[in-house]
């Protein structure tokens, strides 16, 4: 695509501000966050504490500082659920706000007021938890389906001090966790190595395309906010993926390093529900679906028509 001359002129803008604002960055890097934890539902094969301790470890074995975001009723409201994202800060993570119950803000019965509600009644929950940090992250990725809600949610983080957690590595992990949850189920001794195989390279073709995608819109690396959630998935995989990551040159820093960079303090004025930051931007530039690239834009298809093919 040949953009336009606005569209060039403010490409120029964006990438000019981060180039001064930051320096370039040697290496592609990346942070790590997971969403929705910590969880006590039910998972074949480990416990919640024994899910929660095995991405624990994983972190610790690479020397990793990560962030999680918690959804306090999957889990935080009971002690043994808080004791679970205890131990993430507790051993040196950022333990920062996802919500009470994990409401769509873009759902027409969500209103600003409960959504609002939701982040305040999270807080009193995790904000005295070792680790905390004043971080919101939009459930869905979704800010609001109106200029009502998308403006009052940005009003209510400023005026209550909260940063916006963006992410700009989206994954579908919970898609293929749902599918590796699915063929345990009906077969606890299942191989699981096709599905491992299948996340790994889901993992790496997200983290190049967002890596591709930030040099376009931003002239340079950018320190990757990557998403992934408190499941089984990572649970078991994790290192795995972690290691991939160095296997592929890239280095893992902490999520406040990740936040320093500038580009976290852009705000999209096209925001796409449920997507990246960089997707954002790239709306916001005038990009369309096919510019941007479908493998970003689906939920895990592309490995999951491929597991199904496998007869998964």
């Amino acid at each position: 695509m040949t953009p336009s001359f606005p569209l060039r002129w403010l490409h120029g803008v964006l990438a000019a501000a981060c180039l001064v604002l930051a320096p370039q960055l040697h290496a592609q890097s990346v942070a790590l966050s997971f969403d929705d934890g910590p969880t006590l539902a039910a998972t074949p094969r480990l416990t919640p504490q024994a899910r929660n301790e095995a991405m624990l470890a994983a972190l610790a074995k690479h020397k990793v500082k990560a962030a999680l975001f918690v959804t306090a009723a999957n889990g935080a409201v009971k002690p043994e659920g808080l004791a679970l994202a205890r131990a993430w800060g507790g051993q040196g993570h950022v333990v920062a706000n996802h919500t009470m119950t994990h409401p769509d803000l873009n759902k027409a019965t969500t209103t600003l007021a409960q959504y609002q509600q939701e982040v305040l009644d999270c807080d009193r929950i995790v904000s005295a938890l070792p680790g905390y940090q004043k971080w919101f992250r939009f459930t869905y990725l979704r800010e609001g389906n109106t200029p009502e809600k998308s403006e009052g949610m940005r009003a209510f983080l400023r005026e209550q001090g909260y940063r916006n957690a963006y992410v700009t590595l989206d994954t579908s992990d919970w898609r293929l966790n749902d599918k590796l949850v699915e063929v345990l189920e009906k077969n606890p001794k299942a191989d699981l190595e096709p599905i491992r195989q299948a996340y790994l390279s889901h993992i790496r073709q997200r983290a190049l395309a967002y890596r591709a995608l930030s040099q376009r819109l931003q002239g340079r690396d950018i320190p990757q906010m990557m998403l992934m959630h408190h499941n089984l998935i990572n649970a078991l995989w994790l290192d795995d993926v972690i290691r991939q990551f160095k296997e592929m040159g890239w280095t893992i820093v902490t999520p406040a390093e990740a936040f320093a960079d500038p580009v976290y303090q852009l705000e999209p004025q096209r925001k796409v529900p449920g997507q990246s930051l960089l997707i954002s931007m790239g709306r916001s530039l005038g990009l369309t679906t096919q510019d941007i690239g479908l493998r970003l834009m689906d939920d895990g298809d592309f490995e999951i028509e491929a597991l199904r093919r496998q007869g998964l």
